[in-house]
């Protein structure tokens, strides 16, 4: 193979579209395959040769590599050697097909070494040989590759994956990872085409993702530079073990890399606000016994660890940190302000983050009244976030995807000066007095969408956190205009009404139904009922025909306010549309009367049925007791929805917190309790 010839051009590719290729026969393939160097003499003329391919562009020599014809190889080589640098369709050189067919022969070898050029080719997925031979654990020609071209071991595919990244994916294949540690070139500094991995995922970021400890210290021996590595998006090898909550991994780049704690991110975030971000608190503690002075880091919005945490809704690490009995690490961190001088409490009341707003808003060191470059207190704050919340829940699905067409476009405008509708009286002390604000700062990052995605706001969380703070960190002199300050909306448009008037329509025509049914029946039950001889002891016989002359009151008053509502929301179509708003609030009282006195009718024909036919027992008082408290319930509403709209929505403002405030602290607890369980479970004995 001394006979192998050096080309210093480009790899040329082959676009059969474009050049009078001839197909490769089977008869060709086969005597190539076979090695044959002088049937393929007989079938191949010199000026042709060079023009012979397969379908997906391989050339003779492509062929001839992936089928291991050593004696056709040089014989191809030598008479027609521009076929050494050409590439098939997928722009694969000779080396690549090597790679992959796990072919090292000598002929190969030599190629290499007369044309350095070919190992740093790429294939259309940015693949040089030395990627092909490491994904195919071909570990003879990686040694060789590298041995020769150290450098390549660092170079990137279109995915962002260096061998070295590929070994350490594939968990050190063949041993290949041990080679290329100690066969590789030293960290590229700079490069003019920018192949070298600087920047890009290192090594070092496989291993941790794959939480090998393991691979990690066989880099930190061979390669430790590394372990210094920064990747555009993940951060340094510290910020990526962190994110992934490799708490052993942290533990190991501690001793190797500390100096990594110091670095910040794309976001400007440290390592410990990344550990923050994550619900491991113990991967917190491990970074404050290390630095036990938090203050001193902070993100490029002037954030310390509280603020990460909150905003990010890690109730756990925000209880532990509040928690902490050294006050120097706490104290500091509780009220401090960021650039927008929104405060940890101000996060989480933005961000609808409610476990971690009640771990702070409970702690007394907590000053609940701060207020913001906005001039909004955490209390303000939520409840700007829930109108935005309430307001997005009422849109439709095509009005929520144009607004996430204007933020996927590429000419979008920015979050920070899209347009939000707040109600004048919905601000602090009245003094927003427009109809539209100019969400700035930090209210402009706070809603609907971030910077980067368009997301949908948490309702229930939003929910949860103001009645939280409802109670915990209303400012006074704001609670006697809330609790009776209208806060009635516009009036449904057209659309709506329809839906409402179609919606009341099919309710009033079921209940006519049902009550319809239930008083056909009365005569018969009334029959079978005077026949019968009631238990003494249990009824008097006067009382029942006095429950069923009850039933049927009900029954029939339920039968005609449905039919009347029925009656009212047909004739809406008959009539100009201004017409349509009374009768909807009109007849929608006639349905929900129909519908309590339904339930009360039905209240009287269980009494008769437990007491007219047994003996007075436990599950009857059951059964009288739950009845009578439902009874009682469905009294109260429907008693405030029959209220003045204005007064209804003041009413259930009110109680909406209850009822949000409630279900949280029974989730709550429901949660501490599980951790304990789960803590007393795994603490070691």
């Amino acid at each position: 193979m001394s006979s192998a010839v050096e080309i210093n051009i480009d790899v040329i590719s082959i676009p059969r579209d474009h050049m009078e290729n001839e197909m490769i026969d089977s008869q060709l393939h086969d005597c190539v395959k076979q090695d044959n160097p002088e049937a393929l003499k007989r079938r191949v003329q010199q000026r042709s040769a060079e023009k012979l391919v397969t379908p997906c562009g391989n050339t003779l020599l492509h062929v001839a590599v992936s089928n291991g014809s050593d004696n056709i190889t040089s014989y191809l080589v030598k008479e027609f050697p521009s076929l050494i640098t050409m590439a098939n369709s997928q722009k694969d050189t000779i080396l690549h097909l090597a790679a992959r067919e796990g072919k090292a022969s000598r002929p190969i070898k030599c190629l290499a070494e007369s044309n350095p050029s070919l190992m740093r080719k790429k294939n259309t997925k940015g693949n040089t040989p030395l990627h092909d031979a490491v994904i195919k654990g071909n570990k003879e020609l990686a040694i060789f590759l590298v041995s020769k071209d150290p450098e390549v071991a660092y170079y990137n595919n279109k995915i962002g994956r260096s061998p070295l990244y590929l070994a350490v994916e594939n968990d050190n294949k063949n041993g290949i990872l041990d080679d290329l540690l100690y066969l590789g070139a030293s960290i590229p500094i700079t490069r003019v085409d920018g192949d070298a991995l600087p920047k890009r995922k290192s090594p070092v970021h496989a291993a941790i993702e794959q939480r090998s400890i393991d691979l990690l210290e066989k880099i930190a021996k061979a390669k430790p530079e590394l372990l210094c590595l920064t990747d555009e998006e993940l951060g340094n090898s510290l910020h990526y073990a962190s994110s992934i909550c490799f708490l052993e991994g942290v533990r190991f780049l501690f001793k190797k890399f500390l100096d990594g704690a110091y670095e910040t991110n794309s976001e400007g975030n440290y390592p410990i606000h990344v550990a923050c971000k994550n619900e491991s608190v113990d991967l917190v503690k491990e970074f404050l016994d290390i630095f036990p002075y938090p203050k001193e880091f902070l993100n490029k919005k002037g954030q310390n660890i509280l603020h990460v945490a909150a905003e990010n809704g890690q109730g756990n690490v925000v209880r532990y940190i509040v928690g902490n009995d050294q006050k120097n690490i706490v104290e500091p961190l509780l009220n401090e302000m960021d650039e927008d001088g929104n405060t940890p409490l101000h996060l989480a009341a933005q961000h609808g983050q409610s476990i971690a707003a009640f771990a702070l808003v409970r702690d007394k060191r907590v000053e609940n009244f701060i207020v913001n470059n906005e001039n909004f207190t955490p209390y303000d704050v939520a409840k700007q976030q829930s109108k935005m919340a309430v307001d997005q829940y009422e849109k439709t699905d095509e009005m929520l995807a144009k607004e996430r067409e204007q933020f996927d476009s590429k000419n979008s405008i920015p979050a920070d000066e899209i347009q939000i509708e707040v109600n004048a009286e919905d601000v602090k002390d009245g003094k927003k007095n427009s109809t539209t604000e100019k969400a700035t700062g930090s209210q402009g990052k706070d809603k609907a969408v971030d910077s980067k995605d368009y997301k949908l706001i948490d309702y229930y969380g939003t929910m949860t956190t103001l009645s939280i703070l409802y109670f915990h960190a209303r400012p006074k002199k704001s609670r006697y205009d809330e609790r009776f300050t209208s806060t009635q909306g516009k009036p449904p448009r057209k659309q709506e009404t329809r839906i409402r008037i179609q919606n009341l329509l099919v309710v009033a025509v079921l209940v006519a139904g049902v009550t319809f049914a239930g008083a056909i029946q009365m005569p018969q039950q009334k029959d079978k009922n005077n026949s019968t001889e009631f238990n003494s002891t249990a009824l008097d016989s006067s009382t029942v025909p006095s429950l069923l002359d009850g039933y049927l009151c009900l029954d029939v008053w339920a039968l005609n306010s449905s039919v009347v509502a029925a009656i009212i929301l047909l004739w809406t179509h008959l009539n100009d549309v201004k017409f349509a708003p009374f009768a909807v609030r009109f007849s929608s009282l006639m349905v929900g009367g129909s519908i309590y006195m339904m339930c009360l009718s039905f209240f009287f024909a269980v009494t008769i049925a437990l007491w007219g036919g047994s003996t007075y027992g436990l599950f009857d008082t059951i059964l009288i007791v739950v009845g009578i408290v439902f009874f009682l319930s469905q009294t109260l509403l429907y008693i405030l929805w029959i209220l003045q709209p204005s007064v209804n929505q003041i009413i259930e403002g009110n109680l909406s917190h209850y009822v949000y405030y409630i279900s949280f602290m029974f989730v709550y607890n429901w949660r501490c309790l599980t951790d304990s369980l789960r803590d007393l479970w795994t603490k070691p004995k």
